[in-house]
């Protein structure tokens, strides 16, 4: 458990508020209160704190502060009882190991910083596929596709002085179809929710696509008397 109880952040042994407000059974809000109290009393004391953010239980950013060996002494000075005593002697051995470790670190070679450099384009790589895959499109590439999904719409009505695109009702069926068949190819409810790593299989699809039967016939219908007149 006592390596639970320090972490290292930003190369020093630090807790949290949220483990000192579990590990001493308070509130966290009061250990929140307590914490500001101190940072207001004497400005020196801000410098054993840090503010930083935790997601809760229902998703949502929730302030919390993290302290240093001394800002962890100057707040649990205020904690009495036995079981209270046993958590601030565990935590004192915890910063100790922490430290240790920290110390017993030897800085890193030339080929050992090199090979954490490309470790980190590596992960970089990966955190930008992942991203790829799971993001819709963005602004450009929305535009992009919506200026060739209209561009195919016109195409099959024939044209934007062709009777079928003037006539408003078989414009909104061919969009609507259009829309149907991209639905069930790509599990879509929205163009613009398209993965980023889908956007040329979707422009390949549109260049593909043709209007259902029936509405081609109603397409050609409306043409063709434009045709006669």
């Amino acid at each position: 458990m006592t390596e639970e109880l320090v972490i290292m952040r930003d190369q020093q042994a630090v807790t949290t508020s949220l483990q000192v407000a579990e590990n001493f059974e308070k509130k966290h809000q009061h250990v929140m209160e307590s914490i500001r109290k101190l940072t207001v009393e004497n400005s020196t004391v801000g410098k054993m704190f840090a503010e930083g953010i935790y997601v809760n239980k229902q998703n949502h950013e929730q302030p919390m502060y993290y302290m240093n060996r001394d800002g962890f002494s100057l707040l649990a000075m205020g904690f009495t009882g036995k079981k209270a005593l046993q958590f601030k002697l565990k935590y004192i051995d915890a910063f100790n190991k922490m430290e240790k470790r920290l110390q017993q670190q030897k800085p890193l070679s030339l080929p050992e910083q090199i090979s954490l450099i490309a470790k980190g384009y590596e992960n970089l790589s990966a955190d930008v596929e992942d991203i790829k895959n799971r993001m819709g499109l963005p602004s450009n590439m929305a535009l992009a596709f919506s200026k060739k999904r209209n561009a195919k719409i016109i195409n099959v009505l024939g044209g934007k002085k062709s009777n079928a695109y003037c006539d408003k009702n078989i414009r909104a069926k061919t969009y609507r179809a259009l829309f149907s068949s991209y639905r069930e190819t790509f599990d879509q409810d929205r163009y613009n929710d398209l993965p980023m790593k889908d956007f040329d299989k979707a422009i390949d699809f549109v260049n593909n696509w043709y209007p259902p039967f029936e509405l081609q016939q109603e397409i050609q219908r409306a043409n063709a008397q434009l045709a006669i007149v």
